[in-house]
């Protein structure tokens, strides 16, 4: 059932076994899984079933670290979230990233890839897609050879591409929306979290939208699914679960840079393994990468950093006419219903001439003075000074506005131009060329360096990671192993916020995985509750 905050009755009550806020690929998979256990659920969504600028405007908020996107463009407010333009582009962490590394401070989380993976399987089944397979099993099905790098040295890996991207949106929810189960209320933003008077456990949730209608949400158990800005920001406004200063810290981001350029004429069969996209015998598309392998991780002290090869212009070169009109004509254009259709269109029809053109795109480009660039797609490591804090600034309602400090260490760096010196020595061994790791990397001066000629998104993935994260103890995170706030006994959180760590992969396989597993426990929790209340009327 799908109710408006709008039009709803304002002296309504509402009442649930389980609150969800926020309906992005978190809220739903857990609204999924726990109807078909049987839970009464509610499902808050700040926005309605489309994009709206009033509303949009909540997300808004300064940033005073390293340059980043308009905040109030870096996540999107209505039923399915920033889902409604994802690429489908997934990938699983490797096991190594679970694991405290002694050269990565902060790191290791209070679980394992074990205890994910039955959770990968069954997202990934959700999602359209095979059983993960190993790079070595998936090479002879490209019909490609990977490159012939020193064994323990560099490494590929692939992405993998849902076959249906769009799988969050409302249309695409009608197992929800006719539940009877399941009640999604819109325009329902939370500006208030209750307590009981010990502080441990919340009492219920005050919903409001701009429009001036309030109400009261009162449930068994509550997850906050709200994205790595807003989960950090509801709790910091509440005051609760940071009672040793963890909300908002180790703020990551997958960040994006140029890492040099090949130079040379031997690069064919580099360009045939490594570039673009390819699809496999059942047709499922994949795109590669070359990352450092875990011996190399471990040998070097450095992150699990990817990067890939494309065709750029000249870091120093001018932004020809063509790419700043699409950029531009991107990035104006609101995500409406309308647009973000337009916008899927163009990006499948891009892909579709990309894999007809092969190498002979590349090859055009290059001949016109375009470069053979690396293009990083950079873990980051757990920082606690790159966070999210309050602003001074409210929003429409009140509410604190989110403010970003995002910061790099030298260890972000150092693993880039590891990385970058490891490749060059690879391609001089295999007499393919030579590579030149791009300047900023000696520069002294630098942490790091946005480059916009190397993609549409070139400062990150907007992938919002760590600010809430899961850890053993409360002074070193705001989750348990469950996902269960410290100290709070009915209140978890959803999403890519509970990240210890970010690897290379994109965040969406992982949150699905992790919110499936998490609506297990939950609705665990809720049979026990049930059968101690009954044991206690007889």
């Amino acid at each position: 059932m799908i109710i408006d905050l709008r039009e709803s009755d304002p002296s309504i009550r509402f009442e649930a076994d389980i609150c969800i806020v926020g309906a992005g690929a978190a809220g739903i998979t857990l609204a999924r899984r726990l109807d078909a256990a049987g839970l009464r659920v509610l499902l808050l969504e700040s926005g309605g079933i489309d994009f709206e600028p009033d509303i949009q405007a909540l997300a808004d908020g300064p940033s005073t670290g390293h340059d980043y996107y308009p905040l109030a463009d870096s996540r999107l407010r209505f039923f399915g979230g920033t889902t409604a333009i994802w690429g489908g582009r997934c990938a699983e962490f490797n096991p190594s990233d679970f694991e405290c590394r002694d050269w990565v401070p902060h790191s290791g989380w209070p679980i394992s890839f074990e205890d994910l993976r039955p959770y990968y399987d069954s997202a990934r089944w959700l999602l359209g897609l095979p059983t993960r397979q190993s790079p070595d099993n998936l090479w002879p099905q490209l019909s490609r050879q990977p490159p012939a790098f020193t064994q323990d040295g560099l490494t590929t890996d692939f992405w993998q591409f849902t076959p249906q991207p769009e799988r969050f949106t409302l249309r695409k929810c009608n197992d929800l929306t006719t539940s009877d189960s399941v009640r999604i209320l819109l325009h329902a933003t939370v500006t208030a979290i209750s307590t009981n008077d010990g502080s441990d456990q919340v009492n219920g949730l005050t919903v409001s939208d701009i429009s001036g209608r309030t109400a009261y949400i009162n449930a068994q158990q509550y997850v906050l699914a709200a994205g790595g800005i807003d989960n950090a920001r509801l709790l910091l406004a509440s005051g609760i679960g940071n009672n040793h200063d963890q909300v908002g810290r180790y703020f990551m981001e997958h960040p994006h840079a140029r890492g040099g350029r090949i130079v040379g004429s031997r690069f064919t069969e580099l360009l045939k393994s490594l570039h673009g996209r390819m699809r496999d015998r059942n047709g499922y598309l994949h795109a590669t990468l070359i990352r450092p392998s875990e011996a190399m991780q471990k040998r070097e002290g450095i992150l699990n950093s990817g990067f890939t090869l494309a065709v750029r212009q000249p870091a120093d070169a001018n932004m020809i006419a063509p790419v700043k009109a699409y950029n531009g004509f991107k990035h104006a254009l609101s995500p409406t219903k309308a647009n973000r259709s337009l916008w899927l269109n163009v990006k499948k029809t891009t892909t579709r001439v990309n894999e007809w053109a092969g190498a002979l795109r590349p090859r055009a480009l290059m001949a016109i003075g375009w470069e053979l660039s690396a293009i990083i797609r950079a873990e980051q490591a757990p920082n606690p000074q790159s966070r999210i804090k309050l602003a001074r600034e409210r929003d429409a309602l009140g509410v604190p506005l989110a403010e970003l400090d995002w910061r790099f260490s030298a260890l972000d760096k150092r693993s880039v131009k590891v990385m970058m010196q490891t490749f060059a020595a690879e391609l001089e061994r295999l007499k393919i060329g030579r590579f030149d790791p791009a300047p900023w990397l000696d520069d002294a001066s630098t942490l790091w360096t946005t480059d916009p000629l190397i993609s549409a998104h070139a400062k990150g993935g907007y992938h919002h990671m760590g600010t809430t994260r899961m850890s053993s103890s409360p002074r070193n995170g705001v989750v348990d192993a469950t996902c269960r706030v410290h100290g709070l006994g009915n209140l978890y959180v959803a999403g890519s916020s509970v990240f210890v760590t970010s690897g290379w992969a994109n965040p969406t396989l992982g949150i699905m995985a992790l919110s499936l597993r998490l609506a297990d426990h939950l609705a665990g929790q809720a049979v026990r509750l049930t059968k101690s209340v009954s044991m206690a009327k007889a």
